[in-house]
């Protein structure tokens, strides 16, 4: 379904477009889910490195809840601990929470009743909520447009995550039909992109919906160069199998032998050996004899390998393209920001099938598969455009990725949907991960294509600047544990950690130390600047809502809350909560400036002392 623009004249009309794209996402998502085969799928996980599939289900209902309630737009929550539980994803970083006993997983009927509350709120917010066209970055419909397109990153995701949890756990359901076509294997072959003029990213006043890393200015001038025809079937892949591929480490790089070693993988992850010793094919919903015809669906680091071997193997060298190239194949396939599906030139957006479908299938003025099938592979990193800015309702969906490690995907898959269909949508994902993607290939010399991360980043810009004097924040936290005396010194929560000075200056007293704080983005500052003091070992990080927070960060001696009251969107559910946090005799620590209103402690906690240093009022309180 093409989503709507942000642009027009008639805002009934465009409410009514809006609201019939929600549902359709909604629905979409939640059919998806009807392919488990029982309610006990729904606790299993498809794989260690995710979470179980109840989480999935619940997400994206509380994002529209969390990212209501941060942009002020509604006040009061459904349910605090599904939106706490359900709240942060993984994507194997440091922080990520996969320790299954921190979590109880409520029953399926009470999340599908969540579910049903919420769609109920938010149909009732598009038909009400103050709209102005053109809709803008600071408009109340953006947050639900926001909403609605990471419900459909969802419907991809998960639909991956379908595919690999064990068949026995899935069950056939209408809608969801697949290609039933294995043409005979066509022979790849290179064919010539033109030199191209480009200007990647687009304005702040573009007509569709876009995520933060879209924005900005890229201008690049792309030589001529060769690109395969067809994307990598798996009737090519499979030589590079049978010809011992996986076990020939000369064709894999560093992270790639850590990918072996870690996975033992033989083969592409959707393919299954027989005890005969050929291949079928899993899709989303059952097994089909491995069509040959069909794209291969590989990690980046698979995909590199097999360029390795064939460039050995023909004495030519071939690489994975570029974002630029892949945008000038965009070009010369003269495609626009939103593809016309109705002339069904391309396997996208489930038109046609719930599966990839031969290599030969689609084309667009003579480029097969521009767009669609599977996602394409690229070399390139993903990086900021000049001009980029986080949007401050959703700050982390890009920054945690500027790190090297998550590679641009380009092109979208069979079931790619919204805004993922767009000329300039860019998602990246780590080079070891399985998403429906798969490759071309041009012929050149293997690069590793990083950008210079030019961001600016004027949140973490202050932060690190706040913290720059280290010896105004040491004294603050010296006068902190000079107050505590002879308090209890066993385990220690700070709300607000920053970049870590604090924390680092509580772990000398405390045997065990948390800090928290709202955004990846700052715990990816702590986690740098704690690796510089290495016999450091009793701190963790962790991202957290501080005004919704988990049920296990709980048991604390001593907590401080770290001048973070006026930036959080609701203080007072903070406040609220500290008493249920700590041990007996535990005590707070509050920092603020000095206008921050903490009256609501009042009513739990007996202050002890108070301090004004640095322009902060520090307070001790100890619990009632």
């Amino acid at each position: 379904m093409i989503p709507p623009t942000l642009t027009g004249t008639d805002t009934d009309k465009k409410r009514e477009e809006i609201l019939n794209y929600f549902n359709d996402s909604y629905e979409t998502f939640e059919k998806l889910f009807d392919m488990l085969k029982d309610e006990s799928v729904f606790y299993k996980k498809s794989e260690p490195t995710r979470h179980p599939m109840i989480f999935y289900f619940g997400h994206t209902a509380t994002f529209y809840i969390n990212k209501l309630n941060l942009a002020k737009i509604i006040d009061k929550r459904i349910n605090p601990g599904f939106e706490s539980i359900f709240a942060i994803g993984v994507d194997e970083m440091s922080w990520d929470d996969l320790d299954e006993s921190r979590y109880d997983w409520p029953e399926v009927d009470k999340v599908k009743e969540y579910r049903k509350t919420v769609k109920t709120l938010v149909q009732e917010l598009i038909k009400t909520l103050p709209l102005k066209l053109p809709i803008t970055k600071e408009d109340p419909m953006w947050i639900i447009l926001m909403g609605i397109e990471h419900e459909r990153i969802h419907i991809e995701t998960s639909s991956v995550l379908h595919r690999q949890i064990p068949l026995e756990f899935i069950k056939k359901i209408d809608g969801f039909p697949i290609c039933r076509i294995d043409n005979s294997p066509v022979k790849n072959e290179l064919i010539t992109i033109s030199e191209k003029s480009l200007r990647l990213g687009k304005n702040e006043d573009h007509h569709l919906y876009g995520w933060d890393n879209e924005y900005g200015t890229y201008n690049t001038k792309v030589e001529e160069f060769k690109a395969s025809k067809y994307l990598v079937s798996n009737s090519q892949f499979l030589e590079f199998v049978e010809d011992g591929g996986y076990e020939n480490e000369r064709f894999w790089d560093e992270e790639g032998k850590n990918f072996l070693k870690n996975t033992n993988a033989k083969h592409p992850t959707f393919w299954i050996r027989t005890k005969r010793g050929n291949y079928l094919y899993r899709t989303i919903m059952e097994t089909i004899p491995l069509p040959l015809s069909w794209p291969v669906e590989v990690n980046c680091l698979e995909a590199q390998a097999f360029l390795r071997w064939k460039s050995l193997k023909n004495n030519i060298s071939y690489t994975l393209p570029s974002e630029e190239q892949f945008y000038s194949i965009y070009k010369e396939a003269e495609l626009e920001d939103i593809p016309n599906l109705e002339i069904s030139n391309f396997n996208i957006d489930l038109v046609h099938y719930a599966s990839p479908a031969p290599v030969d299938s689609f084309s667009q003025n003579g480029i097969f598969d521009p767009i669609g099938n599977v996602w394409q592979w690229t070399r390139t990193p993903i990086y900021p455009f000049e001009g980029f800015n986080v949007h401050p309702v959703y700050d982390d969906f890009s920054v945690p990725t500027f790190d090297q490690k998550h590679n641009l995907i380009k092109g979208g898959s069979f079931i790619s949907t919204g805004n993922e269909i767009m000329k300039h949508s860019r998602y990246a994902f780590r080079r070891h991960f399985y998403q429906h993607a798969g490759f071309k290939y041009i012929q050149g010399s293997e690069t590793i294509d990083i950008k210079e991360l030019n961001a600016k980043d004027s949140f973490i810009e202050k932060e690190l600047l706040k913290h720059k004097d280290d010896d105004k924040i040491t004294k603050i936290y010296k006068y902190i544990l000079t107050l505590i005396g002879g308090y209890k010194l066993n385990k220690a929560l700070e709300v607000g950690c920053s970049i870590g000075t604090g924390a680092i200056e509580l772990s000398k007293k405390y045997n065990q130390v948390t800090g928290v704080d709202t955004t990846a983005r700052i715990i990816q500052e702590a986690e740098k600047y704690l690796k510089a003091f290495k016999s450091i070992t009793n701190i963790d990080y962790w991202q957290v809502d501080p005004c919704n927070i988990k049920a296990h960060f709980r048991d604390y001696d001593l907590i401080v809350v770290n001048d973070i009251l006026d930036r959080i969107y609701s203080p007072i559910s903070l406040l609220q909560e500290l008493k249920n946090r700590l041990n007996r005799n535990g005590i707070v620590v509050t920092i603020t400036k000095p206008g921050d209103d903490i009256s609501r402690l009042k009513d739990d906690f007996k202050m002890k002392n108070e301090k004004t240093m640095e322009d902060k009022k520090i307070i001790l309180w100890e619990k009632i």
